[in-house]
């Protein structure tokens, strides 16, 4: 399969940046997620990437040769998008089949691949079925076999999901993952979704104003942000505003541990992001322990066996808050206007200069 070279890419329309001198690689076989919000030139890069846009300025380098001036036909890649644009009025066989029909393959070799295609999507009964006898979720996976049918050298997919609903959403996810896999095609997915990116990506590429802000392992990605916007984006958690005092954060008259801090200099305005998932709570019995802080439970949130616990900070300014992630039933008995002391591991927050 591709590896990929895009080099110094930007692309602008009627004056306003929407790409600005982005470099990222591909590995041959991987699947990376764009991950950004809306706006942030994600589908942008994908249909240069397609060939449907032109770069204002950069080089497109796929499988060692610079593709950037070629047109999408000569590309060898295969597309999904958002709408499933089958045709209607052929069946979920003949969709299939239609790209090879197209480039002069054997009728009986495009059957082949076409039920290939389908039992590898899980719809070897709904070959005869038109679009509309299909729900959602099948059309897609029609989509995504029609665009495997031509033996692309990469597959691009533009909000494949969104469409769709949250159950069946899940479902494709694990299904698209399987499917990459098992025909370890170059894939390049776009969304907005945080939950899609990290769960279906081998790397995850952090989009914003045209920007590439980090690109790494889901897990890294979440762990280890390497901006304080993919601190932000990424993943649910409180950020207090603070200053560097004597190896702690102190945010507002409290000194916060945070192993990090002693990375940055004495007196430096810093930002302190703290996971629900690393708050602990116990109850308050009139004394706070060093690395323990007192709050209020503002209220809670249901989430079948984790509940979301909103904290809001004794005597601090309004907006200092956290969350922190419990089992249900340990949650349970913290009701909301009663107090309680929060503590994390010192090692678990991240710190990071104020912008």
């Amino acid at each position: 399969m591709a590896t990929v070279a895009l080099r110094r890419i930007s692309k602008s329309y009627s004056g306003r940046q929407v790409l600005a001198s982005l470099d990222l690689d591909l590995t041959s076989g991987e699947l990376v997620c764009l991950l950004g919000p809306s706006g942030c030139g994600k589908t942008t890069l994908l249909r240069i990437i397609a060939g449907f846009i032109r770069p204002d300025s950069g080089t497109v380098v796929v499988a060692g040769k610079d593709v950037t001036a070629l047109p999408p036909a000569a590309r060898q890649m295969g597309m999904v998008f958002q709408s499933y644009s089958l045709f209607p009025n052929m069946t979920a066989l003949d969709n299939v089949r239609f790209g090879p029909r197209v480039a002069g393959v054997g009728k009986e070799q495009q059957v082949s691949r076409a039920r290939e295609l389908l039992a590898l999507v899980g719809l070897t009964e709904h070959g005869e079925k038109f679009p509309h006898q299909l729900s959602g979720g099948q059309q897609q996976r029609v989509a995504l076999a029609r665009a495997l049918a031509v033996q692309p050298q990469m597959l691009l997919l533009d909000e494949p999901l969104s469409a769709l609903d949250a159950q069946v959403r899940a479902q494709l996810r694990e299904e698209i993952r399987r499917i990459q896999r098992a025909t370890g095609i170059t894939t390049v997915l776009v969304t907005h979704d945080q939950e899609e990116a990290l769960s279906m990506s081998d790397r995850v590429a952090v989009m914003n104003e045209g920007r590439l802000l980090q690109v790494a392992t889901p897990a890294a990605i979440y762990r280890e942000p390497a901006d304080p916007f993919v601190a932000r984006f990424i993943g649910a958690g409180a950020v207090l505003p603070g200053t560097i005092e004597k190896g702690a954060v102190r945010v507002a008259h409290v000194a916060m541990l945070a192993r990090a801090a002693s990375d940055h200099a004495e007196g430096c305005a810093v930002d302190l992001y703290i996971r629900p998932e690393h708050v602990r709570l116990e109850s308050m019995n009139g004394h706070i322990p060093p690395g323990s802080v007192a709050a209020e439970v503002n209220e809670t949130t249901f989430f079948g066996s984790l509940t979301r616990v909103k904290l809001t900070l004794q005597d601090m300014p309004d907006g200092h808050g956290l969350w922190a992630d419990l089992p249900s039933e340990q949650a349970d008995r913290f009701k909301p206007g009663s107090r309680v002391l929060a503590s994390w591991d010192e090692a678990a927050p991240r710190v990071m200069p104020r912008n």
